[in-house]
């Protein structure tokens, strides 16, 4: 089985089934699909944002939105956030998922002062979803506390980015070596590494395959929407 997917669209049950992960939109499937891939020996992570909210407006979001998505920021810590979003990762795990998969975990330049409310939301799932699969994505500002909690870490992004709709390309070599650190720095830990790129060609696509490998990452590369399976 090829090691992991990132796929946001719903169905293609019988494409997904060739992985050993797959992290899908949680609302997209349901006990029936689920149990499907799990006949197949597929784990399901659960797409889950622990610091941006795109559902209608709610008393723990800030006014400031992302300007790639357009979900709103929110206040970490809020308890009400923190209740939603516990729920959010019990309804996914009695949905039939294996696993979750954290995402919005980079707050250390926007809101580094949520750093320890989001530490203290990552604990509460861990708890709710214990024993199954915790998958986060970057959250580097968070380790070493972090790598307590999760079972892997996805460094997305890590070799090729999407600069709009239509264009890729590789990152600037001065990135490239503080992601290369970076990655260095996570192989201190007992955790699974995964690498989340972006390419339109061959060429870009084969280079951060062959990136990831060199860091002790399993590579899946897709478009800016996460369409490809």
């Amino acid at each position: 089985m090829k090691p992991i997917c990132f796929y946001y669209g719903d169905g293609r049950l019988d494409r997904l089934a060739c992985y050993d992960k797959v992290v899908l939109q949680a609302g997209f499937y349901g006990t029936a699909q689920l149990a499907v891939l799990k006949s197949h020996g597929v784990h399901t992570l659960g797409y889950l944002s622990l610091s941006e909210d795109v559902g209608p407006p709610a008393p723990w979001q800030r006014p400031e939105r992302n300007p790639d998505w357009g979900g709103a920021f929110v206040h970490v810590g809020d308890p009400r956030w923190v209740g939603h979003v516990v729920d959010q990762a019990k309804a996914a795990i009695a949905t039939g998922f294996t696993g979750l998969f954290l995402d919005t975990l980079n707050l250390e330049q926007t809101y580094p002062e949520d750093l320890p409310h989001l530490l203290a939301l990552i604990a509460a799932i861990r708890e709710e979803a214990r024993p199954d699969y915790l998958l986060a994505n970057r959250g580097f500002g968070l380790l070493p506390r972090m790598a307590e909690l999760v079972d892997g870490v996805l460094f997305e992004s890590f070799s090729a980015r999407w600069v709009d709709e239509h264009t890729y390309a590789p990152w600037p070599d001065d990135v490239l070596e503080v992601h290369a650190t970076v990655a260095e720095r996570l192989l201190e830990y007992d955790l699974d590494l995964y690498a989340l790129d972006y390419a339109d060609t061959a060429e870009l696509t084969e280079f951060a395959h062959r990136r990831a490998t060199e860091y002790g990452m399993l590579c899946f590369v897709s478009d800016r929407v996460l369409s490809r399976t």
